[in-house]
């Protein structure tokens, strides 16, 4: 009787095992397309292309930039998609643009998503800023959407609070 059920108790724990794993997998193929997204709309930005961005973002992006001005007041500012869209277009092709994800925090429930990327932002290999990125991706069907985009930007104390 008892190798009966030891042969049970390994066969559960092998489904166990089985279903933890699928899990897991299944986490991490969701995290690498939402990866995949906020990777393709800085790979438009940098080189200056509107119609690889315009392959990451919902029809309703909202974007807004957080920063104190020289008064020091907190200033929240709304951009819209076709002003952001100008100023890509408007980058010289020997400008260079890169902004320098630090790291990247994921948080999903179904079929909402935030990202977390502190970052540094570099002009002609010169810094310019630094601050964070906040997104919230919507997944349309199968393809992850950024529905929202709200920064940080601070030309000094890069320190990131987590």
């Amino acid at each position: 009787m008892q190798i009966k059920n030891n042969s049970k108790m390994k066969t559960v724990v092998f489904i166990v095992f089985l279903l933890v794993v699928n899990f897991v997998s299944s986490q991490n193929m969701i995290e690498l397309k939402i990866k995949n997204t906020i990777n393709t709309f800085f790979d438009g930005l940098h080189r200056g292309d509107t119609a690889i961005i315009n392959k990451t973002i919902n029809t309703t992006l909202k974007m807004q930039t957080i920063y104190v001005n020289k008064e020091g007041n907190s200033i929240i500012k709304t951009e819209i998609k076709e002003d952001f869209f100008a100023a890509v277009i408007s980058k010289k092709e020997e400008d260079i643009w890169l902004e320098k994800l630090l790291s990247i925090t994921i948080k999903v429930d179904g079929n909402l998503a935030s990202v977390w990327t502190p970052y540094e932002f570099y002009f002609n290999t010169k810094f310019s800023h630094c601050g964070v990125n906040s997104f919230q991706l919507f997944k349309n069907n199968e393809n992850w959407e950024i529905v929202y985009l709200v920064d940080t930007r601070r030309k000094q104390d890069c320190k990131v609070n987590e």
